[in-house]
């Protein structure tokens, strides 16, 4: 299509600022960015949509559209929503250098011309194929009439003969046709998930090929042009939250047509991906709210009230106040030169001996735990919208609400459950086996990764322990070789406790974990069971002895035993939970 056409296009909010004489050069496709340079994902004949966010100050311009300019692109199309009018100062760099520059009226949203694009061009292109393309746009709609992804690679497949699947960088399916024959298993998905980010890590143009067993198929990158990107200065700050289009095909015999069709729905995608990545703008702020007050020592009713307030955000439809998990995670990087291709000879040494070339870790970390931390046996986006994360400097921290959890659940990992039979939570192993392998890929060289999580905890009191105990474990993990690392609550053993490094907020937790429940119960029942189990710990056990002293029958004895167990998961025949109760009483 022509430039022309879209100008003449009353819908589209499109306003020439400059270059009459180019209205026909050829738009071959469309690109959100903000970015300050964006000319990786450039090939020429893409209409440029900007919000104007690279730009600091007015010696901006001239390098943002020189880039564009030697990329080849068709125009550069600058919205008003944000920044008002357009600055002279881009007029004129635009105006230099033969580029057609439009304002995009406020009322206007990007997506809208994207669409519009994608489906002219790639009806244009591909002849008979435009009416799939137009199919493919009500994927971006809302209400009864949408359905998000799946609908689209269900058209590809009844339309095109394609299966195909949209993948995270974890190898999580995000989408894939509803029919049961297509499912992709979990290690053919982690599988391509690696040789997606290895391929990008590379400087490798998509699509990209993959042969995994019998079967080759064809990954085409979805690159968002949200704020989630913007400013990014190399690929690092991408590649690990950026999601992918898996096609089980081998796309380097296809024609041109079908290549520029697949990159129309792969833009498609993008734009609901960076839909979704909006959406958890106020899951974000709550966690950031509720880790400053965490960090800064606010009173627990005042981190209570902040956590009443983010839980119908959190859990939608659920009036339960939740048991809360900490997750930590932390992503370092090696110094890089961009020049050599390469490690650079000389950097700065962070304080773990790691050289550093200061890349900020924060945002990465944060979106791989969104993506991490989804529910494993769910396909959708939902289960995310149930995870508030926050991040700070090279560190992001997540709040995972646990509305199953029982008040009587310990956290410990002994395989107890809590009074309605619920199950431990987060467990560190199970999410490293997860995504160490497509994880392990897209780090490779220069990347590292170490997660760490706390135990579950049912009050405000307890959520400064749980930071502490899940940055400890991370530590824990940070000094473990590979690439990607992680380690629970539970490797923190009671005797480690006792080491003096131990921050004291960890004991805390530890001893919270255990005797909560137990007072829980005492201030309910009116009942005794921590002068219980203090006489039977003093008594090494002897349930006579135990009996005599508390002056109960020992078949009373025996029942308030059973219910300590029954509150804490713990088994009082074991010395490890007799030494775990006997250290927890000393140190509260």
């Amino acid at each position: 299509m022509r430039l022309r056409a879209l100008l003449d296009t009353d819908a589209l909010g499109l306003r020439l600022l400059g270059g009459q004489d180019e209205l026909d050069r050829a738009v071959r496709g469309v690109m959100t960015t903000d970015l300050r340079d964006p000319s990786r994902y450039l090939s020429g004949g893409e209409l440029v949509l900007t919000g104007l966010a690279w730009r600091r100050g007015a010696a901006d311009s001239e390098p943002f559209v020189r880039l564009l300019a030697g990329a080849g692109v068709a125009a550069l199309a600058a919205g008003e929503a944000e920044l008002g009018p357009i600055p002279d100062d881009l007029v004129v760099a635009c105006a230099r250098h033969r580029l057609p520059l439009f304002a995009v009226n406020e009322s206007v949203a990007f997506a809208t011309i994207t669409e519009h694009v994608v489906r002219q061009v790639s009806g244009e292109r591909a002849g008979d194929l435009a009416a799939v393309v137009d199919r493919h746009r009500r994927m971006m709609t809302s209400g009864p009439a949408g359905g998000g992804p799946d609908v689209v690679l269900d058209l590809l497949g009844s339309d095109l003969d394609l299966r195909a699947w949209v993948l995270s960088p974890v190898g999580r399916l995000v989408a894939g046709p509803r029919l049961a024959e297509a499912e992709l298993p979990a290690g053919v998905r982690a599988a391509l998930a690696g040789e997606h980010l290895a391929a990008v890590r590379t400087g490798r143009r998509g699509p990209y090929r993959a042969t995994v067993g019998p079967t080759t198929y064809s990954l085409f990158p979805v690159r968002g042009g949200g704020r989630g990107t913007a400013g990014a200065r190399d690929v690092r700050e991408t590649v690990l939250s950026e999601w992918l289009l898996a096609v089980e095909a081998d796309a380097g015999d296809w024609p041109a047509e079908r290549l520029d069709l697949l990159e129309g729905v792969t833009q498609l995608i993008a734009v609901e991906r960076d839909r979704r990545d909006a959406a958890r703008t106020v899951r974000r702020r709550l966690a950031r709210e509720v880790l400053e007050l965490v960090q800064t020592g606010a009173a627990p009713a005042e981190i209570a009230a902040r956590l009443r307030v983010a839980a119908p955000v959190l859990l939608p439809g659920l009036g339960a106040a939740p048991h809360w998990q900490v997750v930590v995670a932390r992503v370092e990087w090696d110094a890089w030169d961009d020049a050599k291709g390469g490690l650079a000879s000389s950097s700065a040494e962070d304080g773990g001996g790691r050289r550093t070339d200061g890349l900020e870790g924060g945002p990465v970390a944060q979106a791989l735990l969104e993506e991490i931390l989804v529910d494993p046996l769910s396909s959708g986006p939902e289960p995310s919208d149930r995870i508030a994360v926050a991040h700070t400097g090279d560190e992001a921290v997540a709040l995972v609400p646990l509305p199953a959890v029982s008040s009587g659940h310990d956290g410990s990992g002994h395989g107890g459950s809590g009074q309605d039979g619920s199950g431990t939570g987060l467990l560190a192993d199970a999410i490293l086996a997860a995504v160490r392998d497509p994880l392990s890929a897209g780090l490779d060289g220069d990347g590292r990764l170490t997660l760490g999580v706390s135990a579950a905890v049912h009050s405000a009191e307890g959520l400064r322990g749980a930071l502490e105990e899940a940055r400890h474990a991370r530590r824990v993990a940070a000094a473990r070789p590979g690439r990607v690392c992680a380690a629970g609550h539970q490797e923190l053993a009671s005797h480690v406790l006792l080491l003096p490094f131990v921050p004291d907020d960890v004991r805390r937790a530890f001893t919270a974990r255990l005797l909560d429940p137990l007072r829980d119960y005492d201030r309910r029942h009116r009942a005794e069971l921590i002068p219980t189990l203090e006489a039977f710990l003093d008594s090494d056990g002897s349930w006579t002895r135990c009996a005599a002293r508390l002056h109960l029958h020992v078949n009373t004895l025996r029942y308030r035993v059973g219910r300590i167990e029954q509150l804490t998961g713990r088994d009082l025949s074991r010395l490890e939970d007799k030494l775990d109760f006997f250290l927890a009483l000393r140190m509260s």
